[in-house]
């Protein structure tokens, strides 16, 4: 079995890396729904989706990696840290579609997670780092289709049938508990925005909210009170369900090291 890598601690690259598993663990989760979407155009839609996630996190990976003593590169990265070694949004990584969360649950996640990204991807592309601006120059295009594409869905759902506002009432439910920590500002966060890397979290929350109120509003559902609850995937504490995705997305890797196709 392959051993452990050893990813860059510094701020900077916890920054960053918080981003780029952002995007690579919601990218495996969403892949859940490859084969498995309501209607056709769906299943293509949810699929590219996660391959645009996937993309970010490789450009991001590779960076990080390539300043990093001694350099990795994004394989090394996306697949052999151990767990504590992830900074992802909880959010991500909570149970999808092998769990029987339903597509409500699928769509809504993506409208709160897309909004998010989106509002990053847009500063990033004034980061200080020319390489992060570069990489968020393209990413902040498909982010965008992505919040249209689930607030298209979320709308449609919440004023649809009764059982289909149900079930969006219960995904949001789940998910809006986990929302807090998308806004949790630490030391990485207050390094990034001294150094004009990239935004502090928390200032992106007036402006989260401002893009995603109206989209619930239109799909007839109340914004939930904030909850005291933090979750701490980006502190690289998780939920037992990221370990579990971990084991299968790095077992090829792991068993084979090295291997080629």
């Amino acid at each position: 079995m392959t051993p452990s890598i050893q990813p860059p601690r510094d701020l900077r690259s916890r920054y960053l890396l918080r981003v780029a598993d952002t995007c690579l663990i919601h990218a495996q989760r969403q892949s859940e729904w490859c084969g498995h979407g309501p209607i056709l155009e769906e299943d293509i839609a949810l699929t590219n989706m996660s391959l645009d996630l996937l993309g970010q996190a490789r450009a991001l990976l590779t960076h990080i990696g390539q300043g990093a003593s001694p350099a990795l590169d994004e394989d090394q990265l996306a697949f052999l840290r151990d767990e504590r070694d992830y900074l992802n949004m909880t959010l991500v990584e909570l149970p999808g579609r092998r769990a029987g969360r339903d597509f409500a649950d699928a769509v809504l996640r993506n409208l709160l997670l897309g909004s998010w990204m989106h509002l990053t991807w847009q500063r990033l592309q004034a980061s200080s780092d020319a390489e992060v601006a570069a990489i968020a120059g393209k990413a902040v295009k498909e982010a965008r289709y992505h919040v249209e594409h689930a607030a298209d869905w979320v709308v449609r759902l919440g004023d649809g049938t009764e059982e289909s506002a149900r079930r969006l009432r219960q995904a949001l439910d789940q998910l809006w508990p986990y929302t807090g920590e998308l806004f949790e500002d630490d030391e990485a966060d207050t390094q990034a925005e001294a150094t004009a890397l990239g935004p502090a979290r928390s200032s992106l929350r007036a402006d989260w909210l401002a893009a995603v109120r109206p989209v619930l509003a239109d799909a007839k559902l109340e914004l939930p009170k904030d909850s005291p609850f933090r979750a701490t995937g980006s502190q690289g504490v998780h939920s037992e369900n990221l370990g579990f995705m971990l084991a299968e997305l790095q077992h090829l890797q792991r068993s084979y090291p090295g291997g080629k196709w």
